[in-house]
Parts: C-alpha cells; sequence; structure tokens
C-alpha cells in the first residue's frame, strides 16, 4: 500500500507562537482525530515541524490512494473547520521503517 509524506500547513506563519484558545481546542480535536491512525498503524509518524520558516506539521500515512488519503483529511477537524490549514502530499515511492516497538506516549516538546 502506498505512503504519503503530508505537510499540514497551518493559516499563518507565526500559528505555532501565537494560536487563540479557540485554536488550541481545534488542534487538540486534530491530534485526537489522528491519534487512533497511529495506533492502528496507518499512521506511520506524526507531529510538529519547528521550522523556522514557520512551523508546521508532518506525518507519515499509508493510505489505498491518493483518493483514500484526501478523504481521512477532509475529515480532519482543522480542514473541516475551514480556518484556513491545508495539506501539502507527496507519494513516497519507496520506504524502510524499523521494526514495531511499543507506542510511546504523544508528548509535546517545547524548544
Amino acid at each position: 500500500m502506498p505512503h504519503y509524506l503530508c505537510k499540514l500547513r497551518p493559516p499563518r506563519r507565526t500559528f505555532m507562537d501565537d494560536m487563540t484558545p479557540d485554536e488550541a481546542v481545534l488542534m487538540r480535536a486534530h491530534r485526537e482525530y489522528w491519534t487512533p491512525r497511529v495506533e492502528t498503524g496507518v499512521v506511520v509518524a506524526m507531529g510538529p515541524v519547528a521550522d523556522p520558516a514557520g512551523g508546521h506539521g508532518v506525518a507519515i500515512i499509508e493510505a489505498a490512494s491518493t483518493a483514500a488519503l484526501e478523504a481521512m483529511q477532509r475529515a480532519d477537524p482543522v480542514i473541516a473547520a475551514g480556518r484556513g490549514f491545508a495539506y501539502e502530499n507527496l507519494l513516497m515511492l519507496a520506504i524502510a521503517v524499523r521494526p514495531s516497538l511499543p507506542l510511546a506516549p504523544i508528548t509535546s516538546v517545547t524548544p
């Protein structure tokens, strides 16, 4: 099954530094939407990226097709809310994944 590198662009470059309380609630819903897919292996890895050009999210997702991937993304609360988030998806031509390890809890890292 194909894998995709997915970048979630927030509505503004400064989002990671100045999200509103309402946006923080939306981001929690986003994380809660994707976490079960991490647990089932559909999402290989995901998390926020501290990019000097502007923070964003990244994930490696396994999906049967681009259409199936985009259907999952349309149901993501940050997309469904129509608040300016957008995904960029790239098909991975190959992927090597380390052997399965017990899942670590999702944690936050403050740079």
